[in-house]
Parts: structure tokens; C-alpha cells; sequence
């Protein structure tokens, strides 16, 4: 399970890093609304500890920026302020839970479970764009009533990109993503599954789906 935490207390950033690193979990980092704003939009996360005293950008801001674009990362809000009318207007936001400061790490601990559990309840084993279908278990697609036949790495690609529908996804972050290594600017690996899969998913359909954003990587629209 991977947590961004966003949060400019570097003090207290550190510790929870340190704590849930300590419980396994895979820990990013970002001391402001703008830089953290910006790894949700780039990468994937299971989890999103988000301070709403932020500088650059306030954490209610970034959460109703990322509502907006359809991520749904569960968000628990860590922040000082402590009244009613800022916690409802933290989850009218978007936000699932609400700590104020001081809290006990375990208390937190038990919230990150918690959440992480529910989002994971929650996941659908079908996953939707426009009229492409996705089965997570069966590791089956189809688009209309066409069954779409994918390689392993096809398939590991298109649940990528559907997880991640709207978003810019660039080649590095695809290569470590379903490839696992450092991206070799000498290779076209990436462009050759991308064709492969857009003639699958695209090919006889007047929708185009999968879309070059030249110069910098690729997209899924369900627009």
C-alpha cells in the first residue's frame, strides 16, 4: 500500500513517515499544497494524508481540485484546526476522515487501516470507460460486444491506464509502473505496447480512446 503524505510540519511529516514505513507501507513526502497537488495527479495512491494549513496551496483547495478530476484516493485530513465548521468543511469537501492535532500514532494508525480497508472493499472487480470493459478477476476486457484478447503486459497496461482514465500518464512513470525499472530513453518497448494495445481497444470504434500526448506520454479520455 502506497501513502502520500502532505504535510509542511517537516518534523512531524518525518515522524509519520517513519511510523507507517515502520508498519510497511510505502511513504511519499510533499511539504506543500503544490507539490503534492501535483504527485496525485502524476501517481497513484492508496492513501492520502493531506494537512490543510498548507503553504502555496491549502489542503482544502488540493481536495477539491482532485475530487473534481474523479481520483477518489481516500483522504484523511490531519490538521490543528479543530472546530465543527471546519471538519464539516472538510468533508463536505471530499475528505473521508478528520484527526486535529495532537493525536496518538496509533489513533492515526488505526484510521490509515480503516480507510485502507474500505478503499479496498470498495474497488470494483469491473472497471468501465465509455463502452470498454474491464474484468479485474477474470482478467478479461471487452469494448461493446467485442472480447478484446490481451498479453499479460497488455492487459497489466490497459487496468493501468483505466485506473488512471483523463490523466497523463508519461513513459517513465508507465515503464516503472508495469515494468519495474528505470526508463531507458533508448527504448521504444513503450510505444510498441502502446500501438499493440490501441489497435485492440481503438481499431473499428469511431471513439478513439487512447490518445499521444506528444512529447510527453499517453492518455486514456473517457471524454
Amino acid at each position: 500500500m502506497r501513502i502520500l503524505i502532505i504535510e509542511d510540519e517537516k518534523k512531524v511529516a518525518k515522524l509519520l513517515q517513519q511510523g507507517l514505513e515502520e508498519e510497511r507501507y510505502t511513504v511519499d513526502v510533499a511539504y506543500d499544497g503544490e507539490s503534492g497537488s501535483q504527485l496525485i495527479l502524476s501517481e497513484t495512491f492508496d492513501l492520502i494524508i493531506l494537512d490543510i494549513l498548507l503553504p502555496k496551496k491549502d489542503g482544502i483547495t488540493v481536495l477539491k481540485e482532485i475530487r473534481s478530476k474523479k481520483i477518489n484516493t481516500p483522504v484523511l485530513m490531519l490538521t490543528a484546526k479543530s472546530s465543527i465548521d471546519d471538519k464539516v468543511e472538510g468533508l463536505d469537501a471530499g475528505a473521508d476522515d478528520y484527526l486535529t492535532k495532537p493525536f496518538s500514532f496509533a489513533e492515526l494508525l488505526a484510521r490509515v487501516r480503516s480507510l485502507l480497508r474500505r478503499g479496498t472493499v470498495e474497488k470494483s472487480t469491473t472497471m468501465k470507460v465509455v463502452d470498454l470493459h474491464l474484468d479485474t478477476v477474470a482478467h478479461k476486457a471487452k469494448r461493446g460486444e467485442k472480447i478484446i484478447e490481451l498479453t499479460g503486459k497488455e492487459y497489466a497496461l490497459l487496468e493501468y491506464f483505466m485506473r488512471n482514465v483523463n490523466r497523463v500518464l508519461t513513459r517513465a512513470l508507465i515503464s516503472e509502473q508495469i515494468w519495474n525499472y528505470n526508463f531507458d530513453t533508448g527504448t521504444n518497448v513503450i510505444d510498441v505496447y502502446i500501438n499493440h494495445l490501441r489497435s485492440k481497444i481503438d481499431d473499428g470504434f469511431e471513439k478513439k480512446l487512447l490518445h499521444t500526448v506528444r512529447g510527453i506520454g499517453y492518455v486514456l479520455k473517457d471524454e
